[in-house]
């Protein structure tokens, strides 16, 4: 049976100490109500209903899965329980806005939530979380009446949505969409086509379900300039939100997945259903986006929630597991032999564990801070200037923290032996869910074009400066000789941070100017210096962690040997983790002619 404690401390450690919040908070007036007291008391009250509701149902999902009869899914037992609880507790409305029922607290916070109730249990997460999308989508781009209409319900967790994209002939490459939409005259459209891979496409949690579908409109440009968004709910509505007949909108069937059993992907099926546009008509992608960067941030939070929870299993079993002795000598000599946390080894593979999901907490909650300004610019240039910075990093934090969690994943497997590789355990279920997380939303190597390609290359590098000037202006601020002891020390982080960014600099120029004359350079580099990216990155947050860590041992602080395991895992990411950096500058630089000279005849003999 696996275990889970939300990481109360760790949280408040970021939004208390590393990236102040509260001061955060104080530049909007809107968020004037998310004050110490209520987060305080909001974080002990989720934690709760994550570790005492959520968590129980993780394994207990998995094996018994989601039920398909006829076109209905039923949800494995206790999850619609579970989700009524959800939305009795208010967690749906609580960073949304109070304009349509919402709560009016930070996204942020909201973030925080998601982080918590997707390490207790990921796929139950999937049905609420899907309709975070749907919600920013209409509020981006819907009108006043679309608002009205879905937009209160989908806060009161009262309906879900989802986001319809791919289908059966095309997953990234939208271009290739079919699904069609013939306008009736009266403002609405009928909508056919199939799409795939719909997560919570159709469950049993809610009566409605709020589809936000890519089609094309008759005569509309071919490929992606022709492809327009819609509104598709599977119960035809009134205004006033009545339900009414069915939309004919018909679940096919769901997956039979690795992963994330627990989780309903459907295969939907429209046949002249009802829907209405959402934005400009041929300007489907564009609004679309607006749901993605949330479903690609949402995706990264899994590969810190993998990493979170397979550590502290890891952890709870190297502390109890015995076996043989510490190399240094018996560690434990009244007992048959030693724990396995003594051995390098093993010590090792946890550090890495910690030193991803509490990095990468740290990366996302830095992100979450972009989302607050972007959801509070007054102006165009604010909005802009906020979605530049999330943009940039958005396919780091996907690619990166994705892989990363399945790499923490597989360690806790490693650690467990041959009991992770048995179900009861649960080991072994957190890398099949953590698994699809470097797939969906945009499979690794395609973020890592977008990085490169899209990001660096086409805006010659602008992002990644400005995000540079930011972090060699915190080294310039924590550096050099100084008469306070903690500046000093912090120069161990410091140089070699400084290094790394100067570097990432400068490789980006070089294979600037490298793809100039080939342009698979860009396809052949791009993931590494995608990876390559999210270590200096986490490198940037470690830092500043470590420096937060030394300004609290500097007062009289409680608990200190929790910052000193702050620093201490500061050091061993610098020392084990940063310096994979040097091997992929290898590779990221090396000639793409040997990916590329072997003819698809001889590629192989069958």
């Amino acid at each position: 049976m696996l275990s889970y404690k939300a990481p109360i401390a760790d949280i408040k450690f970021l939004i208390e100490d590393v990236f102040k919040y509260y001061d955060h908070y104080k530049k909007y007036e809107e968020f004037e109500e998310a004050s110490p007291d209520l987060v305080d008391a909001i974080l002990q009250e989720c934690a709760k209903f994550c570790e005492n509701e959520l968590l129980p149902l993780y394994q207990s999902g998995d094996k018994e899965g989601c039920k398909f009869d006829n076109g209905k899914v039923t949800t494995p037992k206790g999850f619609k329980e579970a989700y009524q609880q959800y939305i009795d507790g208010g967690w749906s409305s609580l960073s949304h806005s109070s304009e349509h029922g919402g709560q009016g607290l930070p996204p942020s916070l909201g973030m925080v939530q998601s982080e918590m109730t997707g390490t207790a249990n990921w796929s139950w997460a999937m049905y609420p979380g899907l309709s975070h999308g749907a919600m920013n989508t209409i509020t981006t781009h819907g009108n006043d009446k679309q608002k009205e209409l879905y937009l209160t319900r989908l806060i009161q967790g009262t309906w879900t949505g989802t986001m319809c994209l791919t289908e059966p002939q095309c997953g990234t490459d939208l271009g290739q969409v079919k699904t069609k939409a013939e306008p009736n005259g009266d403002g609405t459209y009928n909508i056919t086509g199939t799409k795939i891979f719909i997560s919570a496409g159709e469950h049993d949690l809610t009566d409605n379900i709020i589809h936000i579908v890519l089609a094309r409109l008759p005569d509309a440009p071919k490929g992606t300039r022709g492809i327009s968004l819609f509104i598709v709910p599977k119960i035809k509505t009134e205004q006033n939100g009545t339900l009414g007949e069915a939309n004919k909108v018909t679940c096919g069937s769901i997956e039979d997945k690795m992963g994330i059993k627990a989780s309903a992907t459907a295969v939907l099926n429209f046949d002249n259903s009802i829907g209405t546009l959402i934005g400009p008509e041929n300007k489907g992608l564009e609004c679309m986006f607006t749901f993605m960067n949330t479903a690609r941030i949402g995706t990264a939070l899994q590969g810190i929630c993998s990493a979170e929870l397979a550590f502290q299993n890891s952890l709870i079993y190297a502390k109890e597991r015995l076996s043989m002795r510490s190399l240094t000598g018996k560690k434990y000599p009244e007992q048959i032999a030693d724990p396995i946390i003594v051995h390098p080894d093993v010590r090792k593979m946890l550090m890495t564990q910690k030193a991803i999901s509490e990095g990468g907490r740290a990366m996302i909650y830095y992100t979450a801070k972009i989302v607050d300004d972007i959801s509070m610019a007054k102006t165009e240039e604010e909005r802009q200037a906020a979605d530049d910075r999330l943009g940039f990093i958005t396919p780091i934090l996907k690619a990166f923290l994705t892989e990363l969690g399945s790499e923490s994943a597989n360690h806790g497997l490693q650690i467990f032996g041959g009991h992770g590789y048995i179900k009861e355990w649960g080991m072994e279920q957190i890398v099949r869910d953590a698994r699809i997380s470097t797939l969906y939303e945009g499979t690794t190597g395609i973020q890592a074009l977008d990085l490169l390609g899209r990001k660096i290359l086409m805006t010659r590098g602008k992002s990644l400066n400005d995000f540079s000037k930011e972090v060699l202006g915190f080294c310039k601020n924590h550096s050099l000789i100084s008469s306070n002891p903690h500046k000093r020390q912090m120069n161990r982080f410091i140089w070699p941070l400084s290094k790394s960014i100067a570097n990432w600099q400068q490789y980006s120029v070089r294979l600037a100017l490298k793809a100039k004359s080939d342009r698979d350079v860009v396809g052949s580099a791009s993931v590494d210096f995608l990876m390559y990216s999210g270590y200096v990155v986490m490198g940037y947050f470690w830092a500043k962690m470590a420096q937060s860590a030394y300004e609290k041992l500097a007062g009289d602080v409680e608990n200190r040997d929790f910052y000193r395991a702050k620093i201490k895992t500061a050091e061993f990411y610098f020392e084990r983790m940063l310096p994979r950096t040097k091997s992929l500058a290898k590779t990221m630089m090396a000639d793409p002619k040997s990916l590329m000279q072997l003819d698809q005849e001889l590629m192989s003999f069958l």
